[in-house]
């Protein structure tokens, strides 16, 4: 009787599990690796742990602060912690802060766009060289340099500007002058409309240096302007770069100290028109009053700036929200 052989296969080897896949890896990994990988995820936690203990300590003294406070800490126009009773609040810091930097993104972003634009797809390579040293020079001056600058130069030279505002616009109400000293918060928003503008535009600069020459080739070869290859290919390509740069200028606006206090003339009022004296910020108000205030001024202080802290983080989310839904938008994708 025939019997047919039945050749027998072993069965094939089982698949290494995930752990034991991440025990070879981690075997195989040099020991300089672990120390490195060590060594920055302790930097990351110490990050954390840091702006973890500078939110704890703001909250406990804002709170002894603000416990203590006869006033309403977010509407009332007064600021007097060492009266009896405390009364302060931080309604005009808060519309200052966030008037000023309004202002200063308005006139820094096209600006600083339009210079990172010429830079990179206009001027010749010698002068694009050029201006983009003096853009990194202007970002290396100090704070205290812009505020004598602005106060000594910048404020008298702004009357003209005042007049013509005044003369045409003056009618609306915001841009209504009393022939005042040009210490408002308009002054405000374009010094630090100055003093932004080489973040925005050194950081817009590098993403636009990024766009994959052959989407520029593709669109010229199409027969496209020079205009068009920027509007399809370059600012589509860098607008979530273009966001993180205005981001990082926003949060210099918010937090400037000294140029503001040199150059706002600071009342606690709000005031319809932008060209008018008065109003104040988080950072000016705190390095105005921290030297002759009491303990309990102190914590009011501190209650200010943890204000100004919430509203930089707030900031700082919704940016990386916008990023976040333009993904297709960015580097990484292209």
């Amino acid at each position: 009787m025939d019997t047919t052989t039945q050749q027998t296969t072993a069965p094939p080897a089982p698949a290494p599990t995930t752990s034991e896949s991440k025990r070879a890896a981690r075997g195989a990994t040099r020991p300089g690796d672990r120390i490195f990988l060590g060594l920055s995820r302790g930097s990351g936690i110490f990050v954390l742990v840091l702006m973890a203990a500078i939110a704890a300590f703001l909250t406990y003294r804002a709170s002894i602060a603000i416990s203590k406070d006869e006033a309403n800490f977010f509407t009332t126009f007064e600021w007097n912690p060492s009266g009896l009773p405390p009364e302060f609040g931080i309604a005009v810091l808060a519309f200052g802060t966030i008037v000023s930097s309004v202002i200063a993104m308005v006139i820094a972003v096209p600006v600083s766009v339009g210079i990172a634009l010429f830079i990179t797809h206009y001027a010749p390579r010698r002068l694009g060289g050029l201006i983009g040293y003096v853009i990194d020079l202007l970002a290396a001056v100090p704070s205290i340099v812009y505020g004598l600058w602005g106060a000594l130069f910048l404020v008298p030279h702004l009357q003209g500007l005042y007049g013509w505002l005044d003369d045409y616009l003056g009618w609306t109400g915001i841009f209504e002058w009393n022939d005042g000293a040009p210490r408002s918060l308009f002054t405000v928003g374009i010094l630090l409309a100055i003093m932004i503008l080489p973040i925005i535009t050194n950081v817009s600069r590098e993403v636009f240096r990024q766009v994959p020459r052959m989407h520029e080739e593709a669109a010229l070869a199409l027969g496209a302007t020079r205009w068009e290859v920027i509007r399809m290919s370059v600012l589509p390509f860098g607008r979530s770069g273009v966001i993180s740069a205005s981001m990082l200028g926003l949060g210099r606006a918010l937090g400037e100290t000294m140029a503001v206090a040199m150059v706002l003339s600071s009342s606690f009022d709000i005031n319809l028109s932008l060209l008018d004296t008065g109003g104040g910020t988080f950072a000016q108000n705190i390095a105005s009053k921290f030297n002759e205030a009491t303990e309990m001024g102190r914590d009011a202080l501190i209650a200010s700036g943890l204000v100004l802290f919430v509203i930089t983080l707030l900031v700082n989310g919704a940016a990386r929200l916008i990023i976040a839904r333009r993904k297709e938008y960015s580097g990484a994708n292209a």
